[in-house]
Formats: C-alpha cells, structure tokens, sequence
C-alpha cells in the first residue's frame, strides 16, 4: 500500500470507526478482533508492581472492565469535550468515573482513573490512537492524516478540542466535517441524485439534523439545528434510573454503592433498548448484591411510551431547521438516518409524521449501516482533499455555520458580519468608523447569536485596535474582516484603512456556553424579537441624532456657516433644541422625525460646506487629483451608520 494515505474518522460517543476508500466505494476498517466497531471506552489497567505507568486498553476489552473495575474505566467522554467542570457535573451522577479533587471551576474537567488523571481530549486521543494503529495496520504503512467528524452543532470549544484530540493522536486533522453531512457524502456517492436531503442523525450522544440541496456534484448545508445533549445515552439513563428506583423499593438496595452491580444494570437496559427495536418484548434479570433477582418484562409499547418526551425534544430542531431552510415537509425528496438510535421503531415512526413521507409514498432511508454511513462519509471527504480518485474529483462540499457571528457596535447594538447558516469556509468584510472626535483606539467586541443587542448574545472575544490617527467622528475608514476556515474556526481582523494600523484575533474556545444556552439561543431571538427590534431602532434613532446635533454644534465653525440668513440659523436652532427633547424619550418614530426636521433645516447649509470644499479641492490641482481626493471622501463610511464602534 502507498505511503500517504488520508483516513475518515467518526469519533463516536458510544462507538469509533475509521475508513476509507476502496476503489470507488468507501469502506470501514475493522480492528484486531474483526468488528468494525471501536466502543469510545479507555481503561487503565492496575498499577504495575514496579510502579511504572499503567497500561491503557481501549475498546472491547476496555469495556470488559467496566464490570470489574469501573472506577478505572471512562466511556461517553464526548459528552465531556469541550466543556467546562460546571458544565458536566449533572453529568456524573450517570457515570462511575470521576473528576479531580483539585479542579477549579471554568477550568477543563480531568478525570480520575485510578491513580492518573486525564482531560477529555486525552481520553479521545486514545481512541484516535486505536483507530489509527487498526488502520497502519490493515494497510501496512503509516497513517498520519486524517478527516474527523463532530456533530454539527459543536461549538468552538468543542471542534478545537477535537482537534486537539487529533494532534495528541499524532494525526494531522485536514478537516472537521459535520457528521450529517458526512453521511450525504455516503449516500450521494451511492446515489448520485439531485434533491433535498434531510439528515435525521440520532447518536449516542448527540441529535442533529440538516437540510442539505444536492446539485451539480455540490453538497451545500442550507440549514442546521439540534442538540448536543440528546441521544441513545439518555434512553439508557432513563432505562437504568427506573431499574434503579424499582430495585430500591421492591428489594431495598441501593445500587449506587455497588458500582459494578450498576454497570450491569447499565449493560442489561442497553441490551433490552436493542431487543427491543427488532423484538415486542425485552426482559430484564439481574442478580442483586444481596442475593435477590430484579426481574421484569418490558413490552416495545411500554417502551416507547417511555421515550416519547425523548423523542419528541428531536422534533422542535427538525421544525426549525426546515424554517430555517424556508423549505416544506413535504419538499423534502429524501430523508437520511444516520445512527443507532435510529434503529428503534418509534424514531422511524416519529421521522414519518414529520416529513410526511407515507403520505407521499416515501420511506426513510437505511439502506447503508446507521452506525457506519458517517464514518463512510468521512472516508469520501477524506478522498476529496487527498485528490486521491476520480469518483470524488469533481466533488464539492459546503458546511455551514449554525448562529450569526458580528461586532458590538455603537450603543450596543449587535452589528452582523456573517448571518447564521452562511456557507463555510467563509469570509466576509464589513467597513466602520468612529463615533468620538480624535478617537485613537476602538474596542472591538466580537459576539454570537441572533439577538439584537450584544448583552444577550455570547462573548466570544474582545480586543483593541490601537494607534489610530486622532480625526473626526467620521472620518476613520476602518475595515473588519471575519474568516470561518473548514473547521468553524473564527478569526477577526481589523485594520484602519488611512494610516494602516492593524489588530488581529483567533477567537480561542471558552468553556462559558452551556447546551441549554446553545439550544436555547435561536428560539430566544425569535421570543424576544419584537422586543429586541424595539430596542435597536431606539438606540439607533439616538445615535443618528447625537451625530447629526454634534454636527450642527460644530457648524459656527464653519465658513459656510456665515452665508446663512439669520432666519435660517434660527430654524437650525429650533429644530436642534426639538431633537434634544425628542431624544430623551422612549419614541424612535419621534426622534427619528425630529432628525429629519433637523436635516431638512440643515440642508442649504449642507450645500454651502459642499460648495467650499470642491473650491478647496480644485484649487491648485488637476481634475483628476481633486477627483481622486473628493471621490475618497465621498466613499468613507457614513458617521451615522448604525454600526459604528462604542
């Protein structure tokens, strides 16, 4: 086999798997023990009697140790990445690991295992590293780059933690791909069709869906939406918290003291979740410390009367991602599923109703393996970026990202740079000025979200551009550049045009932003909108008439302003004292009224000022000089634009 090769990576919550592509078809590659399954789990292996570094398993045989030593055993760290220690602590009560004693609250969370502690992207490098010893050795070289899938609704924080998974790894990441678009590759590789493309992916730890349009050879994301706290994982938890409730009260034991005995527990509902998407009837039997049996039959109607809430928390981002797409349930020519979730019967059913595919005569798509089509997907991306065969060639594909992203503008308005569900990579540049006389700095607040105001969206990143020449309000020319690389990876940049002064950011992660907020962010501007928009027009109404009163405070010291008839400095005046008033209320319509009163008063002066700056401008010049200094002029950035800095 060639040197070089670039492999696809799905890093699961509950399982791994890597692939790649044979000939023209992408395939997975099985480990050691022939499954093409890795589960995410890492072990450590008792302290070695010389005192050197215990031995780290990972997979199969990791997950045999949950029984026998569970305090030295982790799984699911995906729900760990990314996060903050406040972030996961409602998480352990569902896991027999647990964090240092020593961590600090917005730090990284480490997990004790037996004697050592690791981070989360410690953790999933292991399972990389297993990934790509299987894959060094199916091929019989070596392995250094690879494409590795995230949920689509991962946020900063969570992508850079995964890659820096990767790196720990030893593999070079070429790109984050989001895992719903990952599995249109897949099956757009199969089928070759254009269309609409819904994307139900239901994980083990993650829900996302995308709307996506195939055409032309181009994979393009219209929309995305989900949750990254929603998958198999919490069937289980809820399996096992009933068990848990019905063994305290019928026998009188507390499994919480006997790890062991709750990770079989665990292992018994997984088992009865599967029976139970192929099966009407699943059993539990398991023997309890005390000697007793838990017993008890599940019937799949019980079942699924259990799980409908869980379910159902899957459809409001379907809704909305459809919104968001401007598109119809029932313009969707086809709907993929993607993960083993999506096995259970009532998914399917739930996936039915909400694209009304029986109605149309459609059916969802399963035809590839729900827990292999995104690493599949992967091993096509993978293909594509190493150039590496004719299939993939002339293959294009275009992500998106989820929420708005801008800068804090004047009076804390939220000036937008690149609008939710923009295709990535992308950049995009917007220009600004100042809003203070002899201003020689600006802070810039770089923010995210769909709201109005910066104070209710999330702070990503502030900092100071410096060093400006002292001019008017006004007068700045200074350009902001937003760039999104392949990974959603933010870098802000901002340069002042006239004297060239620069600043520059790459937005680092931060651990502030909980699931909740991530969710809850989008319906938040849509409950808050009306409000929101009241407030921005007011803040704007005032901005406008502060610039246009400094204006006119300055205009004595204007020559112009001499060839004014006292008539018509008297109506200046009056108007400005009606605009002062005007801007102290609540009424955006009335002060914005006040301004054009005040506008229109000022506009023969406007003339004058105009008037004596092209005889300023052309005396002593050649027309092409005096055209190219009141063209700079008239292309500067308007001091009343909304989004001028604080």
């Amino acid at each position: 086999m060639a040197e070089g090769r670039v492999v696809g990576i799905d890093l699961g919550t509950t399982n791994s798997l890597v692939a790649y592509m044979q000939g023209d078809a992408p395939v997975v590659i099985p480990g050691v023990d022939g499954s093409n399954l890795v589960p995410s789990v890492v072990a450590l292996d008792p302290m070695p009697a010389d005192g050197s570094r215990p031995t780290v398993t990972v997979g199969n045989s990791a997950r045999k140790a949950l029984i026998e030593t569970p305090e030295r055993v982790i799984y699911s760290v995906k729900r760990l990445m990314g996060r903050s220690l406040e972030e996961v602590r409602n998480e352990l009560k569902f896991f027999p690991f647990r964090l240092a004693n020593d961590a600090e609250a917005g730090e990284v969370p480490r997990v004790q295992l037996g004697e050592l502690r690791f981070t989360p992207p410690e953790i999933s490098a292991y399972v990389l590293r297993q990934l790509k010893r299987n894959a060094e050795r199916f091929f019989g070289a070596p392995v250094t780059q690879a494409v590795i899938t995230v949920p689509a609704y991962f946020n900063d924080a969570q992508r850079q933690a995964t890659k820096d998974a990767g790196r720990m790894a030893g593999l070079e990441v070429l790109r984050l791909v989001n895992e719903p678009t990952a599995a249109a590759l897949a099956y757009g590789l199969d089928r070759a069709k254009e269309g609409t493309i819904a994307v139900y992916d239901l994980g083990g730890g993650t829900f996302d869906i995308s709307i996506l349009k195939l055409r032309d050879g181009i994979f393009e994301v219209q929309s995305t939406n989900g949750d990254t706290h929603l998958g198999g994982d919490d069937i289980d938890n809820l399996l096992l918290t009933i068990a848990l409730d019905e063994i305290y009260a019928e026998h009188g034991v507390d499994l919480h003291a006997h790890p062991s005995a709750v990770q079989g527990l665990r292992k018994a509902a997984i088992d009865a979740k599967i029976q139970l998407s192929t099966e009407s009837v699943a059993q539990f039997d398991i023997e309890l410390p005390n000697g007793d049996r838990y017993q008890r039959e599940i019937p799949r109607e019980v079942f699924e009367q259990l799980i409908e809430p869980i379910l159902e928390r899957t459809a409001a981002p379907c809704k909305q991602a459809l919104a968001d797409a401007g598109i119809a349930p029932e313009k969707i020519d086809e709907v993929v599923m993607v993960g083993g979730s999506t096995r259970i019967p009532a998914v399917r059913q739930l996936v039915d109703e909400l694209f009304h595919l029986s109605a149309r005569g459609k059916k969802p798509h399963t035809e590839l393996n729900p827990d292999e089509v995104v690493a599949l997907g992967a091993a096509v991306q993978a293909d594509i970026l190493a150039g590496a065969s004719k299939t993939t060639e002339e293959m294009l594909l275009l992500d998106v990202t989820p929420l708005s992203l801008g800068i804090e503008a004047l009076g804390g308005t939220v000036a937008r740079i690149i609008q939710r569900n923009s295709t990535i990579p992308a950049s995009a540049t917007e220009h600004f000025t100042t809003g203070v006389d002899g201003q020689t700095n600006v802070a810039i607040h770089v923010v995210q979200g769909e709201r109005e105001l910066a104070a209710d969206c999330r702070s990503l990143a502030r900092f100071d551009l410096k060093g400006i020449p002292p001019m008017s309000a006004g007068l700045p020319r200074i350009e902001v550049r937003f760039l999104i690389d392949a990974d959603g990876i933010l870098q802000v940049s901002a340069r002042e045009q006239r004297s060239g002064q620069a600043a520059q950011i790459e937005v680092k992660p931060t651990y502030g932003l909980t699931d909740e907020q991530v969710e809850s962010m989008i319906l938040d501007s849509f409950d808050h909108a009306e409000e929101d928009f009241a407030k921005r027009l007011l803040i704007e109404a005032r901005n406008e008439a502060d610039t246009i009163l400094a204006a006119v405070e300055r205009a004595p010291q204007n020559p112009a302003w001499q060839q004014l008839t006292s008539n018509e400095k008297a109506a200046i005046a009056l108007a400005s004292d009606y605009l002062k008033k005007a801007k102290q209320t609540e009424n955006a319509p009335a002060i914005r009224e006040a301004t054009l009163i005040l506008d229109h008063a000022t506009r023969r002066f406007a003339e004058l000022m105009m008037e004596s700056a092209v005889t300023t401008a052309i005396r002593g010049k050649t027309m092409n000089a005096a055209g190219e200094e009141l063209g700079d002029e008239v292309t500067a950035p308007h001091p009343m634009a909304p989004a001028e800095f604080k």
